[in-house]
């Protein structure tokens, strides 16, 4: 039987231990504990905290991306977990996830691949879903916009080709990035990447709208298609 919150000594709970030391001294149970808030009779909240992050089997101890999918019927399957407290977890991980979006009008200056990926990646490395963005920029290759224009499936995203434009064209910009993640986490182009990239390189010329780059974003890494091409002798 674990000791209760109350048994610990005041310099090992939870809410004590944030307020004397810091948000960042505090492990990922114990951070987890004090959204739970309490525990039963026979566990105290950290020890229910630790049953929690048991269910992202194969991921690393500071990986906590598994929150994100993990649902409120899996939560509420571990004794002292109720529909309140796991719509609670949940909550927070949404807010977590909304937090690491790239706020739209931090006027960052692309001058590579990495500048753009600095500003996407926290937010598409953990989606289990495709999701495909253009970045659009002014002449000075500053960010006007990022604009999600598809969601799709956990390997797919259906793109209407005209999506990836028109904000651009209504704001007179002439210059674009793609961007899509890769929910497997490997960054590494398809085929249909590939052959996708070309179909819209030759509708930019066209609109006379340069496409500067398509980057995919895997788990912490990235492939910029255009570099990708390069090493292997051929353009876009």
């Amino acid at each position: 039987m674990s000791l209760k919150m109350k048994e610990l000594p005041i310099s090992e709970r939870p809410y004590e231990k944030l307020e004397t030391y810091g948000e960042k001294a505090l492990s990922n149970a114990e951070l987890l504990a004090i959204i739970i808030k309490s525990g039963t009779r026979e566990e105290s909240s950290v020890t229910i905290a630790q049953k929690i992050l048991s269910l992202g089997k194969g991921c690393t101890q500071d990986n906590l991306s598994f929150l994100q999918e993990v649902t409120i019927e899996e939560l509420m399957q571990i004794n002292g977990i109720g529909k309140v407290k796991a719509l609670q977890i949940k909550a927070v991980c949404e807010l977590a996830k909304r937090i690491s979006r790239p706020i739209e009008n931090v006027k960052t200056k692309i001058t590579n691949p990495q500048d753009i990926v600095n500003v996407v990646m926290d937010e598409l490395k953990i989606e289990k879903q495709e999701i495909v963005k253009v970045v659009i920029l002014n002449s000075q290759n500053v960010i006007i916009k990022i604009q999600t224009i598809a969601i799709g499936s956990d390997n797919c995203a259906k793109i209407q080709v005209k999506d990836i434009f028109t904000e651009a064209i209504k704001r007179g910009s002439h210059k674009i990035i793609l961007l899509h993640n890769h929910p497997s986490g490997n960054s590494m182009p398809s085929k249909p990447d590939i052959e996708f990239t070309k179909k819209i390189e030759e509708v930019s010329n066209l609109l006379d709208i340069q496409l500067l780059d398509h980057i995919i974003i895997g788990y912490n890494e990235y492939t910029s298609i255009k570099s990708y091409l390069i090493k292997k002798g051929r353009n876009i």
